[in-house]
């Protein structure tokens, strides 16, 4: 059909509905006027006349009620089968028609068990009522395809029909799952950039605060000293701006940014890491147990992340001067553990917990790269974290 000749049949239900009725009344009077086998013994008109009528009538509860239209339009055409009227596909027209519906409003179960009821009532009558001379196979081969075709028809439309309604269901599902999918990585984009900040700053701020307030300690009697922490300051301040310019870079596109940045941190730069935090008075000790292994960039990142924000809790509200860094390399986990034998960073009171953003971080870290994070006070009053991250992920 036309889509315009479609859309027509869509917006007027009541026209089509009109003309198929008149159609079908049309088939069922023709046949009334055909009237039996033998032309010599006609038989009234009026009688396949009104059965059509009740027939086609029915039809217009077609789509509310399909089964006891069938049940209406077949025990009409068996009547005018039984009276002797021609068992002709105009005559089977109704019900046809009907079974036609059913097949596409109902299981296929239903239809299949009603168009061979109906079949089976028709035939024996259809039978009974054809001359000796006619043959057996138009008698009942002609029905029998008449009431079946119909049934195998509106069947394929529906299963055409619900094949069509799953491809649509499936692509609605699939855009809106890309849709939450989109949102999600958004979200986990916009974690990961959030938490490089804080790193970036939270350390970068931390070590520059006490190297200046150490500065500002020792100008005046120590001028020498005072001038490299200020000339450490430098040196800090700028690695904080470069590491800034490379986070807020993945929130630009790639062809907005025209000058290579600096690469991101490993664990290789923990040496320099450590002679930063040794100019605000803070004294690491790095040790590392079993063989150094080669570790996945991703892994490599959040083992010096979380030695970073780490070691900038215990500069900045530990009441000590030292911290303990320890690498264990096993077959297939790195694990990471940093220490302070005395005192408790302000990080494990319940105001800091709560405002602070340093634990979940580390905690955020270690999970993203397939690991575990632990952090709680020592029995000696000192504080201890623990990661453990897979060499590889």
């Amino acid at each position: 059909m036309p889509s315009a000749a479609r859309r027509f049949a869509l917006d007027h239900p009541r026209v089509m509905d009109a003309v198929l009725i008149t159609c079908v009344f049309a088939c069922v009077a023709s046949a009334s006027f055909l009237g039996t086998w033998d032309v010599r013994e006609p038989i009234a008109w009026w009688p396949g006349l009104v059965l059509g009528i009740i027939a086609t009538a029915a039809l217009l509860w077609r789509r509310s009620h399909p089964r006891p239209v069938v049940v209406v339009t077949g025990i009409c055409a068996i009547a005018a089968v039984s009276i002797g009227y021609l068992t002709t596909m105009l005559l089977l027209a109704p019900v046809m028609m009907a079974l036609f519906w059913l097949a596409l409003l109902d299981e296929r179960r239903t239809a299949h068990l009603f168009g061979l009821g109906v079949v089976v009532l028709m035939i024996p009558v259809a039978v009974l009522q054809a001359p000796r001379y006619a043959s057996f196979i138009i008698v009942t081969l002609n029905p029998a395809l008449a009431l079946l075709l119909p049934v195998a028809w509106g069947s394929a439309l529906r299963l055409r029909r619900a094949f069509t309604d799953s491809l649509r269901a499936r692509a609605e599902y699939a855009e809106h799952t890309r849709e939450e999918e989109a949102l999600r990585r958004v979200a986990e984009e916009r974690v990961r950039i959030a938490r490089e900040l804080h790193d970036v700053v939270a350390h970068h701020l931390t070590l520059a605060n006490a190297q200046a307030i150490t500065a500002a300690h020792l100008i005046r009697n120590d001028p020498e000293q005072a001038e490299q922490l200020l000339t450490g300051l430098s040196s800090t301040t700028a690695t904080a701006l470069r590491e800034l310019k490379a986070t807020v870079r993945l929130l630009r596109r790639p062809e907005d940014s025209d000058s290579p940045l600096q690469p991101t941190p490993k664990l290789e730069q923990l040496p320099a890491m450590v002679a930063a935090l040794a100019t605000t008075g803070l004294d690491v000790s790095v040790t590392t147990e079993g063989e150094i292994r080669p570790l996945s960039p991703a892994v490599d990142l959040t083992a010096f992340r979380i030695i970073q924000e780490a070691l900038t809790n215990v500069a900045k509200h530990a009441g000590t001067p030292t911290a303990q860094v320890t690498l264990t390399y096993t077959d297939d986990v790195l694990k990471i553990e940093i220490s302070n034998k005395r005192g408790q960073p302000a990080a494990t009171a319940p105001t800091a917990v709560n405002s602070g953003f340093g634990l979940i971080s580390m905690h955020e870290r270690a999970l993203s790269a397939g690991g575990r994070f632990v952090a709680g006070p020592r029995p000696d009053g000192g504080y201890t974290a623990l990661a453990e991250l897979p060499l590889h992920f």
